[in-house]
């Protein structure tokens, strides 16, 4: 029998994580925990991980992204405070860890400000450019910032309500982006008149640009045709034409990624994803190395994570949907192969679960892709969990996912479900999800419990949901507005009332507001306010049925403590069955392991109960208090 996996091994600190190496190749950084917090640390290249340093000391908040400077002179990383998503940037030089921990140096110290990372010019490795909205919450102006010095310098103040700024090959200022009033998207250019119009779409559809190619042609990413896949254009601001460079070969989804040298700025790979991710290479030499790593480790995921400046030196993830993976260092030239660390040694990874993509058809016969996970040596039918993405605006795909594989270890199949309204599939799938929160979204899933239930793998009096953001509302109203469906519910950082969700928004979301109202309805008109209304769990909380458990971060700027107090308050007005955890340091999800593992024995203990999977017993002291701690309903 698959033994309980400890929960600590899936979802307490990672051994390491993070790996990259320097772009002149001397040295190795990556995240590991000091006194118990995730921060950074830094080796020699060929030093041993022993003799690597510490070179952040944040004890409030782990350190879980950062980058090096061109010219390896400093790490940046950004951090916000317990979760309010005010993000700061920090640098800090690493060649001062041998004398102790260097001080980090916030380079945006402008009070409650979300700096945003736009790029590191090749034409001066000292400067950052950054867009700040210290000026005007709600708008980013753009400024250079000497990542020595920590002064700025204002390129251009955003008085046209700009919302991404792009720059040509020699890194100056070119385009910018700005929404308009039906949720579309208008690029503007640039000159000393000031901005101009060269292309918009509608809110049916979207253009972005990825890379200059020259300063007149860029790289742009689109579905602005009568296509409804999109695909790489080429646009000229000549003439303010796009040119059609590619689309999926299959003619199945929405045009992925494109991959660019950092080099020589030529695109190398493209990259789309139907159940698993196909590339596309452009360059052979880049190619040759990729095959060479797909045979070598058993044609397993392959992603190229850090280069050196000449792209010679490469660190390397290797990982699947059975293993959260490995890292390795690759040399190019001589093809030496080293194996750096695995983020999750303990991690048994021969008792995981195959994810499985799958399909089947909703309400009005529209196609639905998605992937079951289900428990290893069990005979089906099994209790089940629905695990609607966030978003909603995003998709599932296929590899490690920590949820999906701990609860299959304790005996839960677990769909995930790409429904109407998700990314990757077309406008016309995209675009029939607008307005129809809680309604045919809705209906996907619960086609997804029929899809179980009619293949006998799950039991139909024991199926239950759980998500997070959107995922959490999708399972708020998967128990008010299908109160039969599901046994229970666990909503994380969901929204009950789409009012007070669309009232709150945060003020650099403001450029997205009307994309908002035509995704989700426009509360001030009457159809709007009818339709937000009844899509609603807070105001038809007395139909839900089943026991219901929500877990929300204090801090949240996205979805607002009163999101879950409403709906709990709601259910305990109806005396139903509720049980309400809130996470002082916390803000749109879990970013501290503890609190995480807090969750999750709570979690899992629930379902136990009211699904009947197994759960793990034990609960650390430590744990126990911070549960303490967040309880503010009990079940």
């Amino acid at each position: 029998m698959i033994p309980i996996i400890d929960r600590e091994i899936f979802f307490g600190n990672p051994t390491i994580m993070g790996g990259q190496i320097s772009p002149d190749g001397a040295y190795i950084s990556f995240i590991k925990p000091y006194q118990g917090m995730l921060n950074i640390w830094v080796k020699g290249k060929e030093d041993a991980f022993e003799e690597a340093l510490p070179i952040t000391n944040d004890q409030t908040r782990p350190i879980t992204s950062y980058f090096w400077s061109r010219d390896s002179k400093y790490i940046l990383y950004v951090q916000d405070k317990g979760g309010d998503e005010n993000y700061h940037l920090y640098a800090v030089d690493p060649s001062k860890a041998a004398d102790g921990i260097p001080e980090s140096n916030d380079l945006t110290d402008y009070g409650a400000i979300r700096a945003m990372i736009l790029g590191l010019p090749k034409t001066n490795h000292d400067l950052i450019l950054v867009a700040l909205n210290d000026r005007d919450p709600a708008w980013h102006d753009l400024y250079k910032i000497s990542i020595s010095q920590g002064s700025r310098r204002l390129i251009a103040q955003n008085d046209e309500q700009l919302n991404a700024y792009y720059f040509d090959p020699d890194y100056k200022l070119r385009l910018a982006s700005r929404a308009t009033p039906d949720a579309g998207t208008e690029i503007l250019k640039k000159s000393e008149e000031g901005w101009s119009h060269v292309v918009s779409c509608s809110g049916d559809e979207y253009i972005s640009p990825l890379k200059f190619v020259s300063p007149s042609e860029l790289y742009v990413e689109t579905n602005k045709s009568d296509e409804d896949l999109s695909f790489l254009g080429k646009l000229n601001l000549e003439n303010n034409k796009i040119e059609h460079v590619e689309k999926d070969p299959n003619n199945t989804v929405d045009f992925g990624k494109a991959v660019f040298s950092d080099l020589t700025d030529d695109l190398i790979a493209t990259v789309y994803t139907f159940e698993k991710s196909e590339v596309y290479w452009k360059d052979a030499a880049f190619e040759k190395d990729y095959i060479f790593l797909k045979e070598k480790f058993n044609h397993a995921e392959i992603s190229l994570n850090s280069g050196t400046e000449d792209e010679q030196e490469w660190i390397v993830s290797v990982n699947s949907d059975t293993d959260p993976g490995a890292a390795y260092y690759f040399n190019r030239k001589n093809r030496e192969i080293q194996l750096l660390y695995r983020p999750r040694p303990e991690l048994p990874i021969e008792h995981l679960c195959p994810m499985k993509p799958i399909e089947y058809t909703s309400i009005d016969d529209m196609l639905i892709h998605g992937y079951l996970t289900v428990p290893k040596e069990t005979e089906v039918p099994v209790p089940g969990i629905i695990m609607p993405h966030g978003g909603p605006w995003v998709r599932d795909t296929w590899g490690y996912h920590s949820y999906a594989q701990f609860l299959a270890n304790r005996g839960y199949a677990v769909l995930q479900a790409n429904y109407r309204g998700s990314t990757g599939y077309g406008k016309d799938f995209l675009n029939s999800g607008d307005r129809e929160w809680g309604m045919k979204m809705q209906d996907d899933l619960t086609f997804g419990v029929k899809y179980l239930i009619e293949k006998g793998i799950c039991i139909k009096e024991r199926i239950g949901i759980l998500g997070g953001s959107y995922g959490g509302y999708a399972t708020l109203a998967g128990l008010t507005f299908s109160p039969d469906i599901y046994a229970c519910g666990v909503s994380i950082v969901g929204p009950s009332n789409l009012f007070t969700l669309l009232e709150s928004i945060p003020p650099y979301w403001e450029t997205a507001r009307a994309m908002f109202h035509k995704r989700m309805g426009d509360p001030s008109s009457e159809e709007g306010t009818k339709r937000l209304k009844a899509q609603s769990p807070f105001f038809h909380a007395e139909q839900i049925k089943a026991p219901l458990l929500v877990a929300q971060g204090d801090n949240d700027p996205r979805v607002k403590t009163a999101e879950s107090e409403q709906i709990v308050s709601a259910m305990k007005k109806h005396d139903l069955p509720v049980g309400y955890l809130n996470f002082p340091d916390e803000g749109h999800g879990f970013a501290n392991p503890e609190n995480s593992m807090a969750f999750t024995a709570v979690m899992e203990r629930f379902l136990a109960k009211h699904l009947g999977g197994r759960y793990q017993e034990d609960i650390p002291e430590r744990l126990q208090k911070i549960i303490d701690k967040v309880t503010v309903e009990e079940i």
